[in-house]
């Protein structure tokens, strides 16, 4: 018998040992010992990080290493790199030291019967390009001392949103899942962002078929606007030889300033930027942003999300040329949005 170990009396009294199958829970500061390298990049980081000595963060490590089964850190001498489980358990680690941060900031206001803190995931674009303006539009009472904004991708925006790590997600589309409340859906034509100097720059509105013997500077995301801007191409019977894609609208536009291509951009970002030596015009051929705001199902939102959410629709009307708001936001416009009228049926065979 070990420690570990469960005793009971089965009906005819005799005694019975079960083993105990629930592991304890992984030491907190083993955890975040490994963030700390994580994010130092070397033990000795780590321990300043945390003040504590380096001895001890190695310990913790090692020790964190054996609980779990399997080394997080490969070790050639002083230099250390993470495993690829490492990369993978760190992702989990984050989303737990994250949780428990917040979940102090939250007892703090149940206690002094504050407002509690907004966890707000958004896509960059949408984070540096609505959100700002929305929130400072809020009245001060309605919001919360603390207010976290998480910029992810699309996906990244979607899973925080399901597991309740965010209160409240704005995400270019699709963002469809059973468990997720969608509370509108927008839509904006794509605009093509130039250098001042470039012949195209004269021009109101931009032909996109002039745009296929440039570099195109696009988003990377197969999935979501660039299939919309390779389907655009496709329609005109071309596609651009020369490409430069990223995941990130600020670095399409900065690409744009150095001379390097014509981006087609979603309106969002550009628009709230208005970066110097960038010039916006429209395409002759319509390319939708297509984007929303989602909240876990069944979860009415706070007085203060739902002012904020209120806010960002006048925004969006606001500030992009061609807005639009879709009032139905239901399944069926999301996927005949996302995929094409009738497509989404076929797609889901």
């Amino acid at each position: 018998m070990s420690g570990d170990d469960i005793f009971m009396f089965d009906p005819h009294c005799r005694l019975l040992t079960i083993r105990k199958m629930d592991k304890a829970p992984l030491d907190i500061r083993q955890l975040e010992a490994f963030a700390a390298v994580m994010s130092a990049g070397s033990i000795t980081g780590a321990a300043r990080l945390l003040d504590r000595s380096q001895p001890a963060v190695t310990r913790q490590i090692r020790d964190l290493e054996a609980e779990i089964g399997y080394e997080l850190l490969h070790r050639a001498g002083p230099r250390i790199s993470p495993t690829r489980r490492g990369v993978q358990f760190h992702a989990q680690v984050e989303r737990l030291l994250f949780g428990l941060r917040h979940i102090r900031e939250r007892a703090e206001a149940i206690g002094a019967a504050a407002t509690p803190a907004f966890e707000i995931a958004c896509t960059s674009a949408l984070a540096a390009g609505l959100v700002p303006d929305a929130l400072a539009t809020v009245e001060p009472a309605l919001l919360p001392e603390q207010i976290h904004i998480q910029s992810l991708s699309a996906e990244g925006v979607v899973q925080q949103v399901l597991s309740h790590a965010a209160d409240f997600g704005i995400a270019s589309l699709p963002v469809e899942h059973p468990g997720l409340d969608v509370h509108w859906i927008a839509q904006a034509p794509c605009l093509a962002a130039l250098a001042p100097d470039d012949p195209l720059a004269g021009e109101e509105v931009v032909p996109l078929r002039a745009l296929a013997r440039r570099r195109i500077i696009t988003m990377a995301n197969p999935y979501r606007l660039r299939r919309r801007v390779d389907d655009a191409f496709a329609t005109i019977g071309t596609r651009p030889s020369r490409l430069i894609d990223t995941n990130s609208s600020l670095t399409a536009l900065a690409l744009v300033r150095r001379g390097l291509g014509v981006a087609i951009v979603e309106p969002v970002m550009a628009c709230a930027l208005e970066l110097p030596g960038v010039v916006l015009r429209p395409l002759d051929v319509e390319i939708p942003f297509l984007f929303g705001a989602v909240s876990p199902v069944a979860h009415p939102l706070p007085p203060g999300i739902r002012a904020l959410n209120e806010a960002l629709l006048k925004v969006a009307a606001g500030l992009i040329p061609g807005f639009r708001l879709h009032d139905n936001a239901g399944a069926d416009l999301l996927s005949s949005l996302v995929y094409g009228p009738g497509d989404h049926e076929e797609a889901l065979r």
